[in-house]
């Protein structure tokens, strides 16, 4: 995928974000509703505190995430933290079950609490388990977009290859600018299987695919494109629950607990953009678009404070939609392109032993961010 696709692709996601925001500001104002009463006042409710809490917790998460997603990044000074050695390994399995759990025991539930809100009308809302729904059809979605975009990408790249070493002609022995391109048809267990090669002999392309390690970086590309999306969704509507929120018994414990999930996500994150290998300009845009989401959201809740009511049908439907969608999309990541391509890599599969650790780290990741839903 080239750099121009991507920071289109960043462009979009931007548009998009913009459009909530904007959605959440006319959208989601006070619409009473029979029966249906803020919360704002239950126990705890203090303004000046809460302003006091949102400011320190813009700062905290944004320095919480710049250090989580750049120890990876920076692991030329912190070899251990490179991709390919053990410790790193073991972190990043922990941050996957950091992940993993943020999309079962915070989002899901939450969307559940906001689609199934006495303030919604009975019927589809409360009649029916929407979250689940919506969840399950984004795991399958996004399942369907990393495939077609490997695919098409695979394709492309292979399609280019045997262009540039004059591949354009069909047959055997097509001559093209002085070299000769040989196509072999080679029979084995699997059927027929191709083999380009050049004057020299030189394999170019076998199977009609790229080559492995070109094929690999493609996937880790993906993989961080669309980890990275899972993790924005979430954290723009955490920023905005938190941005308005007026509940420091709340707000206290969620600061807490966002520096904790945004410093191991970010640290999972920025190895998936380790090893997809992007240049300083993309890494700088991913980075930059991971660690002031949060922030950012909570400053416009700031912003729409006056005029924003949690309680109304719109804020709910708006939220618990993207949460619903933003936990299918993180539990897939978590458990098909972090922990199974980990799990059976060929690192994990040559030593039981190390397998043993990273399950440790996975289910410590998952006990400590399980835990954190009791008070955020």
């Amino acid at each position: 995928m080239s750099s121009k696709k991507m920071r289109a692709l960043q462009t979009i996601t931007c548009y998009i974000f913009l459009v909530i925001f904007v959605s959440f500001a006319n959208l989601a104002r006070a619409q009473d509703v029979s029966g249906c009463e803020a919360s704002a006042s239950h126990g705890c409710y203090d303004k000046e505190k809460s302003l006091k809490l949102k400011i320190i917790a813009i700062f905290t998460i944004l320095v919480a995430s710049v250090i989580g997603i750049g120890l990876p990044l920076f692991s030329t000074a912190f070899p251990a933290l490179h991709p390919d050695r053990t410790p790193a390994l073991v972190v990043k399995t922990l941050a996957s079950g950091v992940i993993l759990s943020t999309g079962f025991m915070h989002v899901l539930p939450d969307s559940w609490a906001n689609l199934t809100s006495e303030c919604l009308p009975e019927n589809p809302w409360r009649m029916y388990p929407m979250s689940t729904l919506i969840a399950m059809f984004t795991t399958i979605l996004t399942m369907m977009m990393d495939t077609i975009a490997t695919a098409y990408y695979k394709k492309r790249g292979m399609k280019n290859r045997l262009h540039s070493h004059g591949g354009g002609g069909h047959g055997h022995g097509h001559g093209h600018g002085g070299g000769v391109n040989v196509i072999h048809h080679i029979e084995n267990d699997s059927g027929n299987e191709t083999e380009l090669v050049d004057q020299n002999n030189d394999k170019i392309v076998q199977g009609g695919t790229v080559d492995d390690k070109e094929s690999q970086l493609l996937r880790y590309r993906i993989v961080a494109q669309v980890l990275e999306l899972g993790i924005v969704v979430h954290s723009v509507v955490i920023g905005l629950s938190m941005g308005v929120s007026n509940n420091p018994c709340t707000i206290r414990p969620l600061v807490a607990a966002m520096c904790f999930h945004q410093l191991f996500e970010g640290m999972g994150l920025g190895g998936c953009i380790l090893q997809a290998d992007y240049g300083i300009k993309m890494k700088a845009i991913m980075v930059a678009f991971f660690a002031t989401t949060t922030p950012l959201g909570i400053a416009i809740g700031l912003a729409i404070l006056n005029v924003y009511d949690e309680n109304s049908p719109a804020a709910l439907i708006i939220v618990g939609v993207l949460n619903a969608m933003s936990s299918g999309l993180l539990i897939y990541m978590a458990l098909v392109d972090l922990l199974a391509a980990d799990f059976m890599g060929p690192k994990l599969q040559a030593s039981i032993k190390l397998q043993f650790v990273c399950y440790a780290a996975v289910f410590l990741g998952m006990g400590v961010m399980s835990l954190m839903a009791k008070w955020a």
